[in-house]
């Protein structure tokens, strides 16, 4: 690495910077971004002593740190030219001024409201885009106030002002003296206010503008909130202390030995500082004085066989660097980042991204967050396997890269630039020499801050902000100035200006046809998997790809969290709100927010299961099954699985009859190990229906973050799988049968039951004993539709499958008798809109079980669009409110979406199906799979359902057309959903995939739809008593 090398041209365009005097202009003037802000520099730790440096890496009890988080005096105005302009007088009176906190959100503390655009500006439809220029109305202006008290004790120091961040710039004055300036909404601004500053009170004044200049590269798909995010502080430096330092790691004789070279930067005051390295359990392994050459000086720690760094065994050692009467800590690991071979080699292995895009956005707070938070989200990726992550689209908190660090994920560290909404052409601010400064201040002070981080594998310049010299120059200062780590940016797709080629939502195919062009670069989607509403379907198809292909190493699902905030109801129910909930004049891209895999208030949606299964590095595979052999692999990297136990279970119809638990895996990384279970062949029931063996790995002792037996890896094996076609039978009996004709009506009985057809030849009565099934004005009717999901919407099948809503079915003949014991019901339909015809045949025997065989018929010549399902529909009493089940489970699962879904008995409330946590209404609580599917009272009396296939179901409290938002309002909640009194079930021969490609358009895989053809679907309802 090479400390602070920058450009002539950079240097030159910061000295041009920083001699520019204040004039109020500078909120829409792109040649300033700053004044008199200080250079960034890394995110070392100061103590007032060596001692506590080499101990706990925090240093919030520093007697020379001073937060001025807390209550500030505080104005907000509308429109920019109504601000105040001389607020920072020290007589100002502010006595009428409001109250604000400091770090907060304006939207979320009741000024403005929070605006959610994916593309184009928060002021989109209301004011062209026009570089730099910003509209005045709607450009809210917060103006803040507050006194500190300067500690006796910092007499003699220099005096620094850090704000964490502040959206979208920031104004400083102190005493009423200006300060400086800075744009830049996710990266710190440093002021050094000794001049400014005297004994005793003090008052700073700061004002911050929700637009400037800057707001051009800003325009990313996530909520558009203002204020202050991140903390602010005063910090008291010696004059003698430590500037900057640079610590850049090397691996060494095939990557065992390591090597740490430490570039530090002094102040002048400095003659001499001690440099310690510690190892992981905190002993200093090497030490070593310096004494500065103009300011500058360096070491280089050699190290045998260092405990390396990496997500799965994030070893950290220290940099205590000492200077008189002030210490030094830096966190560093041995790690290595390189493209070689056209792989991404951490530590000289070809890792695999299991990634997802994380934004900082907190339900309660906004862009607020939290240690509590970020912790809980790193527990919640490690729970579910993910082992990288993309700081979308800016530089995160501080904190968020030593957490990274501390428990080990992959960073790739992303400037905070996206001008999406100018487009990628000739309009892109890629090619707009006004704002190439910008562009390169905006990476070269990610990169200096971040730049120690192990976490930190990969440099993103940006995102979605186009591609021209802009980047050219950027991607240049980085290499230059950090040449150990590979460098990312999607839209400069193929060319030399990106080490990674980093698609955006490619299709199997697309990704395929590359990894087959010998191509130089390695496959690593910045975006991928789509995981909006009821998502991910397909994404096992994607992990095999990856698994096939040594290029592909993965990708960053889009995204980790829903970005819904938290709002209370009168109810006191809590709402997670989406674009234009809160308004309905500003501009909105409605819930597209809502992409996460897990929830806003960090419950993991049903589709982050699958994720947890495809990202799991421990792997069983059979060998022979039957003798109880299997094979396990670890996929890992770095670490074996001696810190994990196998725990298997032989399951018989749903029951498990023998487990067993291997205490010992001794299989080392990317190895393969055969094991034998502790089962025979005899111990498998000859009579058994369906036999599986479910294998899960768990944690033997507590990790950080993960409990004692914590399951890290599951799968499951079928042994003998369930035969529907020759369970699928009526009983047989000999009760007798009756059918009755009425006018409008038809009537079968038996000796405690009836089931009646209605006019239209459908079953509108099923009533066994006392328990009445059909719930009143409905029937058991063919079933096309389903309430659309957020990529059935993106992709407008709401409109372009629209006839199969509900087609008419115009009977052309009935007729019902009694024939060999068994009373035998016969419909046809003719279906105009959809050039088809229907024949359904009943067969109903002495114990009330209804056979029924429903047999469309198409038309080859017809031109008529895919169906979402081919199944039926009957609505229940609502008294019908469990659900018993034998198929897949325990979460919802769909055709493309089931690898983690293991086959098993399972018992549920219908009233748990739907999944709420979705931000819109849409189709939810299909199990699939099913052997059978029973839907019963408390009292355990109901209908079994049966088929000769596999087939799928649901049971829901709600309608499909509750659940269809492109009926009625779009602008609607799942909470919001209320029960009819009804149970919903549905039952389908098939249904459409879910798809993940994206959201806007791409339909699933080819084998996951229901094409338009003949179908027949064949079940049995009987009764349950």
């Amino acid at each position: 690495m090479k400390m602070r090398r920058l450009t002539l041209l950079f240097a030159a365009l910061v000295a041009l910077t920083g001699v520019k005097a204040q004039t109020f202009t500078e909120w829409r003037d792109p040649n300033v971004n700053e004044i008199n802000r200080q250079k960034m520099h890394s995110t070392y730790k100061v103590f007032e002593s060596v001692a506590k440096a080499e101990g706990e890496y925090c240093d919030e009890q520093n007697p020379y740190r001073l937060s001025l988080n807390g209550t500030w005096r505080f104005n907000w105005v509308e429109n920019a030219d109504q601000r105040p302009t001389d607020f920072f007088a020290v007589g100002y009176n502010d006595k009428g001024w409001d109250r604000m906190e400091v770090p907060a959100m304006w939207e979320l503390n009741g000024y403005g409201d929070p605006v959610y655009v994916n593309i184009g500006y928060a002021w989109r439809g209301n004011f062209r885009h026009d570089p730099p220029n910003v509209p005045i109305e709607q450009n809210h202006v917060g103006s803040y106030r507050r006194e500190f008290t300067l500690p006796a004790e910092w007499s003699g120091r220099d005096i620094e002002l850090n704000i964490g961040a502040a959206t979208s710039n920031v104004y400083v004055w102190v005493n009423g003296k200006f300060v400086g300036y800075s744009e830049d909404s996710h990266l710190g601004a440093s002021f050094d206010i000794t001049k400014f500053v005297k004994a005793g009170q003090n008052l700073i004044a700061l004002q911050i503008f929700r637009w400037c200049d800057g707001s051009y590269l800003e325009d990313q798909d996530l909520w558009r909130l203002s204020g202050i995010s991140r903390d602010v502080e005063l910090v008291a430096r010696p004059k003698a202390r430590l500037q900057d330092v640079m610590i850049t790691p090397a691996l060494e004789n095939n990557y065992t030995d390591g090597s740490l070279a430490v570039e530090m930067e002094f102040s002048a005051a400095v003659k001499q500082a001690e440099v310690k390295l510690l190892c992981p359990k905190g002993e200093v392994v090497a030490e070593a004085t310096v004494k500065p050459a103009k300011g500058k000086a360096s070491h280089t720690f050699e190290v045998k066989a260092p405990a390396k760094w990496s997500a799965e065994a994030p070893n950290l050692y220290k940099v205590v660097i000492a200077v008189d009467g002030e210490a030094y800590a830096q966190r560093v690991g041995f790690r290595t980042s390189e493209i070689k071979d056209g792989l991404l080699l951490v530590n000289g292995q070809p890792v695999l991204i299991k990634g997802v895009n994380r934004h900082e956005v907190d339900p309660l707070k906004g862009f607020v967050m939290t240690r509590e938070r970020m912790i809980q989200d790193i527990r919640l990726m490690k729970q579910f396997n993910i082992n990288a992550v993309r700081t979308c689209h800016y530089p995160d908190t501080p904190e968020w890269y030593d957490l990274c660090d501390e428990y080990g994920l992959y960073v790739i560290d992303e400037a905070n630039i996206e001008s999406h909404g100018m487009g990628y052409g000739e309009n892109t601010l890629a090619k707009e020499p006004r704002y190439a400064k910008a562009h390169l201040e905006r990476n070269s002070r990610m990169v200096e801050r971040d730049k120690n981080h192990a976490s930190v594998i990969i440099w993103s310049m940006g995102n979605e902000a186009g591609f021209g010299p802009n980047f050219e120059a950027c991607y240049r200062w980085i290499r230059e100035a950090d040449p150990s780590r590979p460098i990312h940016y999607e839209r400069a797709e193929g060319n030399d200006f990106t080490d990674i080629m980093c698609p955006m939502y490619a299709d199997l195919e697309w990704c395929e046809k590359y990894l087959q062009s010998s191509p130089k670069k390695p496959l690593i989607q910045c975006e991928y998997a789509h995981a909006m509403g009821n998502s991910m379907g397909g994404f096992k198809e994607y992990w095999d790809l990856i698994r096939k292909y040594p290029q592909y190493q993965g990708g960053f699902i889009w995204d980790f969290v829903d970005q819904g905030l938290a709002q209370y109801e009168a109810d006191g129910k809590v709402s997670f709100y989406y674009g234009g909930d809160y308004n309905n004049y500003d501009a909105t891209d409605n819930s597209f927010n809502n992409n996460g895999m897990i929830a806003a208030d960090r419950t993991p949606q049903a589709h982050a299961y699958e994720v947890r299964r495809e990202y799991q590095s421990v792997w069983t595979r059979a060998v022979d099954l039957m003798a109880g052999k299997v094979e396990v692999y670890n996929e890992n990297f770095f670490v074996g699985l001696e810190p994990y136990a196998m725990v298997w279970e032989l399951q018989q119809d749903g029951v498990v009859t023998k487990a067993g638990r291997i205490e010992k895996l001794e299989v080392g990384p990317q190895q393969r190990k055969a094991f034998t279970l502790g089962y025979k062949q005899e111990d498998i029931c000859s009579e058994a229906k369906e036999v599986v063996l479910n294998v899960r790995y768990e944690l033997k002792q507590k990790q950080p973050l993960l409990d004692i037996g914590y399951v890290v890896a599951a799968q499951q094996h079928i042994i003998k799988e369930y035969d529907t076609a020759a369970a699928f039978a009526l009983k047989e009996s000999e009760r007798e049968v009756k059918v009755t004709k009425f006018e409008k009506s038809t009537q079968v009985t038996g000796y405690d039951w009836v089931v009646g057809f209605n006019r239209e030849g459908f079953i509108n009565q099923i009533e066994y004993g006392r328990q009445t099934i059909v719930a009143d004005d409905s029937a058991l009717r063919p079933n096309f539709w389903r309430a659309p999901t957020e990529n059935d919407i993106g992709a407008r099948l709401h409109t372009r499958y629209g006839v199969w809503r509900n087609p008419a079915m115009v009977l052309k003949s009935f007729d019902a008798k009694v024939e060999d014991g068994v009373a035998k019901a016969v419909a046809e339909y003719e279906m105009k809109s959809v050039e088809a015809t229907m024949r359904i045949t009943y067969t109903i025997n002495g114990e009330g079980e209804i056979r029924v065989e429903q047999a469309m018929t198409t038309s080859a010549e017809a031109k008529v669009q895919n169906m979402f399902r081919y199944g039926v529909r009957l609505e229940l009493p609502a008294e019908y409110n469990v659900v018993e089940y034998y198929g897949r489970g325990e979460v919802e699962n769909y055709a493309d979406r089931k690898s983690a879904a293991d086959i098993g008995h399972y018992v549920q409330r219908v009233a748990d199906q739907y999944n709420e946590k979705m931000a819109r209404p849409q189709e939810s609580g299909t199990r699939s799979d099913l052997r059978y599917y029973e839907l019963k009272n408390t009292a355990g009396a109901g209908i079994r359902i049966i088929s000769d296939v596999a087939f799928s179901a649901s049971a829901l409290p709600y309608s499909q057309e509750a659940m269809d938002v492109t009926v009625g309002p779009l602008q609607r909640h799942s909470g919001d959903l209320k029960a009819d009194g009804k149970t919903h079930l549905c039952f389908d021969l098939e249904q459409m995939g879910l798809g993940c490609i994206n959201s806007w358009g791409q339909l699933p895989l080819e084998k996951y739809r229901v094409e338009y053809k003949d179908y027949t679907f064949n079940f049995i309802i009987s009764p349950v008593r």
